[in-house]
């Protein structure tokens, strides 16, 4: 596995070719460019860490750093001189670098540096990311105080509703069978509409009301195949082939309430196999990992466009034409009920994989 991803930069092809084996013996992907022009290019792969030479044969290389970290501020730049001065150092500051090296570097230099440089961006990151889900923690907590106030407020209506509806069909159904089609057609559909109603109205209480967690180990193979066969007729009309990978023997247990896992992993599933093309296939793994265990939900559909993915859990938020925007939501509260987290990103098979990582027991 990758240690992260560093873009060389320098025109001396020897220096990148020296340092670059130096890199990738410790783990890195390397990325090597000899000119500005080049390193654009590599640098729109995606990298973490960015050595950059202040003389290049198309450019400068302060310009070329300011611009990688304008492009990519996640990342950190480090500059590479042949002349260590005030100047350099101010040129390296100027341009946004977090450090720079004087070549020839020591080899013990060169990966300090270079590891100082992945802790930052690996800092970062985390920061962004712990601010991005205490503003979604944010948001699912008013969801939580609106339904509460609202709850009562619209389902003694809707029973009432629901009631009547029931009394006016038993009293179609009396009347003689010739005429009882006409009127049982727009009774069917209230009926449904109130029933969807209810269902949309039963996914809020969830924020509101969550339900006491009985935590419990649950052994993550025979969880995935009692789902697969709970949706083994779902799939199969939709000509998608659903697979459980077969989870390492020893795989520890995940401490969770099951009702509930099961109810988020069917969730996500059911999503999996309305984008999959017929003849696909969504793919359920479980594994071990070092703070845990983790379960995915895989599948060969379109993908999430990267402007989607950051809101994929917020409430309300939806792609489909006639979805509410709850369901990943409510994945999202009842994962982090059990102190997980869940995340979705590019699958292996180019479709999106969505992964729940939670505590072992």
């Amino acid at each position: 596995m990758s240690q992260g991803r560093i873009l060389l930069v320098d025109d001396s092809v020897d220096l990148v070719d020296n340092l670059g084996e130096i890199l990738e013996d410790e783990g890195y992907k390397v990325l090597r460019a000899t000119s500005c022009a080049t390193a654009r290019a590599r640098a729109a792969e995606g990298f973490d860490v960015a050595l950059v030479d202040l003389r290049l044969p198309d450019g400068d290389g302060t310009e070329l750093a300011a611009e990688l970290h304008q492009a990519s501020p996640g990342a950190e730049v480090v500059l590479l001189t042949g002349f260590a001065s005030v100047e350099s150092a101010a040129a390296a500051i100027r341009a946004g670098a977090c450090a720079y090296l004087v070549k020839p570097c020591a080899v013990p230099e060169l990966l300090l540096t270079v590891g100082q440089a992945l802790r930052q961006v690996r800092l970062q990151a985390e920061r962004e990311e712990l601010a991005r889900r205490a503003q979604l923690a944010e948001k699912l907590a008013a969801v939580g105080r609106l339904t509460a106030g609202l709850s009562h407020e619209i389902r003694n209506p809707l029973n009432a509703a629901a009631l009547q509806l029931s009394v006016l069909e038993r009293r179609v159904r009396k009347l003689p069978e010739d005429g009882q089609a006409a009127l049982l057609e727009p009774l069917v559909l209230v009926r449904d509409e109130i029933r969807r109603l209810d269902q949309t109205l039963q996914d809020f209480l969830l924020f509101s009301r969550p339900r006491e967690l009985v935590r419990r180990p649950v052994p993550l193979e025979a969880l995935l195949r009692k789902v697969a066969d709970l949706l083994s007729g779902d799939a199969e009309a939709r000509l998608v082939q659903l697979v459980v990978v077969e989870v390492v023997p020893g795989t520890p247990a995940a401490a969770a309430d099951e009702d509930v896992l099961r109810q988020v992993l069917l969730n996500l599933i059911l999503n999996a196999l309305d984008v999959s093309p017929r003849g696909g296939q969504v793919q359920l793994q479980g594994r071990a990992v070092e703070d845990g265990v983790e379960l995915v939900v895989a599948d060969e559909g379109p993908g999430i466009p990267p402007e989607v993915r950051d809101r994929l859990f917020e409430p309300f938020f939806t792609t489909k034409p006639n979805g509410t925007g709850l369901g990943l939501a409510i994945v999202h509260s009842l994962v982090d009920q059990h102190g997980g987290r869940v995340w979705a990103d590019r699958g292996e098979t180019g479709g999106a994989a969505f992964h729940i990582r939670l505590p072992r027991a």
